[in-house]
């Protein structure tokens, strides 16, 4: 066997990864992963702008590209951030391959072994894998409805010399809270006084189906040290391997030569068809329409939670994104309930891996987006039923 770094043993693979060679088989009902609809892709357009671009310039589309990303691509992320909120060049912009290496190359450039990142809890479990892989120890910051609680970290910030912090601001993974505008002035302010960077990673920020659209945190205050991370996975598709990162231009310098080691450029085939379709596909009503599958969906599995879960069952109200995140009356470990619903072809996560340090074991995370109203309500009421059949057993 060969030697591995000793950093590897304090990395694990990450349990949701794994669940899901399971839990995503075409015979079981999954909640699990944080999957698109798949019927929602553009398959037609994209297959157009593939055509288009190997028909008209497929040469330089299979051709190595430039680290930082195909120019027009990046210009048109820029100018949609700048609608957004964020006003940005394209030398600000760098082309990922999806947010999560954004998330990679922060680490990579940002963190020395020891460092502290906050974080929230629970957090994103990819970033936290992520951020371990560069020896780093972790702060965590409670949450609640109103996102991450910036007075705790207002208070952790003084005690503690943090490297960055990390959070997704707009319909969390885990658990589908969004920041509030107070918070997020907050916030930054913060940052900028501290002089501690934010990681703002935004891949779900597109996709909200209630409330008033909130500002970026890097769009706020120019003075704040923010890098803002985006994604074309959840609006356009995952398979295209496609995300960008947003700084002032040392940054991006930094960011561009942690990628030239890594893989030295995202592709230039996804990149260039994409950006030949946004040209002239109607992305507006692209998202309209996802808007409104999704947000359906997401009023179902409130619904069938309300009705099928056990009675003192918390849980989030999303008004974007993905998921809701439960909370189980105590007693309940959400580990084996998922073995209890899994018997009956039934799949989610459990909560426990989100958490860095102390997991609540009753949690788990559901996701909406990948099935219909009447799977939705199907499923949930299952997990309710094992979830009772667990809680009358405990009661025995």
């Amino acid at each position: 066997m060969i030697e591995l770094a000793r950093r590897m043993s304090r990395v694990h693979t990450s349990p949701i990864r794994e669940m899901l060679k399971v839990t995503e088989r075409p015979d079981v009902l999954s909640f699990a992963g944080g999957l698109p609809a798949p019927e929602m892709f553009p398959v037609e357009a994209m297959a157009r702008a593939h055509a288009d671009v190997l028909a008209k310039e497929g040469a330089s589309a299979l051709q190595y590209g430039a680290t930082e990303g195909f120019g027009p691509l990046r210009a048109w992320v820029a100018e949609r951030m700048t609608q957004r909120g964020l006003a940005c060049d394209p030398e600000q912009v760098l082309i990922t391959a999806g947010s999560q290496q954004g998330i990679d190359l922060v680490g990579k450039a940002l963190i020395d072994p020891g460092d502290v990142v906050v974080v929230e809890e629970p957090s994103y479990l990819a970033a936290l894998q992520s951020f371990s892989i560069y020896d780093a120890r972790f702060a965590v910051v409670g949450t609640d409805e109103e996102g991450m609680r910036v007075d705790q970290l207002e208070e952790l910030l003084r005690q503690t010399r943090a490297r960055f912090i990390y959070l997704v601001p707009n319909f969390q993974n885990p658990r589908g809270t969004t920041l509030t505008l107070a918070r997020r002035l907050a916030l930054v302010r913060l940052a900028r006084d501290h002089r501690v960077a934010i990681l703002e990673d935004d891949p779900y920020g597109e996709l909200r189906y209630s409330g008033v659209a909130l500002p970026p945190l890097a769009g706020l205050d120019r003075h704040a040290p923010v890098i803002h991370l985006g994604s074309f996975s959840k609006t356009l598709a995952p398979g295209l391997r496609l995300g960008y990162a947003i700084a002032d231009e040392e940054t991006v310098k930094a960011l561009v030569i942690a990628k030239q080691a890594a893989d030295l450029h995202t592709g230039v085939l996804s990149q260039r068809a994409v950006a030949r379709m946004l040209e002239t596909y109607d992305y507006e009503r692209h998202l309209r329409e996802l808007r409104g599958v999704y947000g359906e969906r997401c009023a179902a599995m409130l619904a069938s939670i309300e009705r099928s879960f056990p009675k003192g069952t918390r849980y989030t109200r999303p008004e974007g994104g993905l998921f809701v995140w439960a909370e189980l009356p105590t007693g309940i470990d959400a580990a084996q309930l998922l073995d209890d619903a899994m018997r009956e072809k039934v799949a989610f996560v459990p909560g426990a891996p989100f958490y860095p340090h102390e997991p609540r074991r009753n949690t788990l995370r559901l996701n909406f987006s990948n099935r219909p109203p009447e799977l939705i309500a199907k499923g949930m009421s299952i997990v309710g039923a094992c979830a009772e059949r667990r809680l009358s057993a405990a009661a025995a």
